[in-house]
């Protein structure tokens, strides 16, 4: 497995790179729809996995503008707590629903068109989730190794020659059972503790 494993090792290290539009990032102007699609790819274009894939188009923001996920925008522009909430979004999109998304952002827009500030701002939230997000990613490559050393010993005992396939297959299983645990986490505390229709 030694390749194989040079090879994990540097897909590791592509993922866990910290890649995110910071705060300093947005500027404090409200910009058009296409200052932001290109502020999308120029600091996320990295995280793509085929060059042909699309960051963040017209279409997606206008989908989650006619959802109501954010304050509708004001002369075509949009300003820092929109582009704060569409980085969110492109955050959740690959695990969440729109509905689930809308759902969990209901409080946050609430409050930012509230007078009586009763959350975190949403830049400290923001800048909160960045930072336990960089730290989630510099912690990857030590449970992964723990991971890949479990499957390791699940799989010593198989006949050899193919064993290297095999532990690449589990390990794209378990890490699926792991994100699918997290998503249905998610779901659940959205469930019992946003979603106020489903409580009645």
């Amino acid at each position: 497995m030694k390749d194989k494993s040079i090879n994990l090792t540097s897909l590791i290290a592509e993922i866990t790179c910290f890649t995110d539009i910071t705060l300093e990032d947005i500027p404090n102007l409200d910009l058009y729809m296409d200052q932001v699609t290109t502020l999308f790819e120029d600091k996320l274009s990295s995280t793509k996995r085929s060059p042909e894939d699309k960051i963040m188009t017209k279409t997606m923001i206008n989908n989650y503008a006619k959802a109501k996920i954010f304050s509708p925008i004001k002369n075509k522009k949009y300003n820092k707590d929109q582009i704060i909430l569409l980085c969110l979004i492109y955050n959740l999109k690959q695990s969440l629903s729109l509905s689930d998304i809308s759902t969990i952002f209901k409080p946050i827009v609430d409050d930012i068109n509230s007078e009586d500030k009763t959350m975190l701002s949403l830049e400290e939230l923001y800048d909160a989730f960045l930072s336990m997000k960089k730290t989630s990613l510099e912690t990857f490559d030590n449970k992964f190794q723990i991971l890949m050393d479990d499957i390791k010993n699940k799989t010593s005992a198989l006949p050899s020659g193919e064993n290297e396939k095999k532990q690449l297959i589990l390990l794209v299983f378990m890490l699926i059972q792991n994100a699918n645990t997290n998503i249905r986490m998610s779901e659940k505390i959205i469930d019992n503790f946003f979603n106020e229709e489903k409580k009645k």
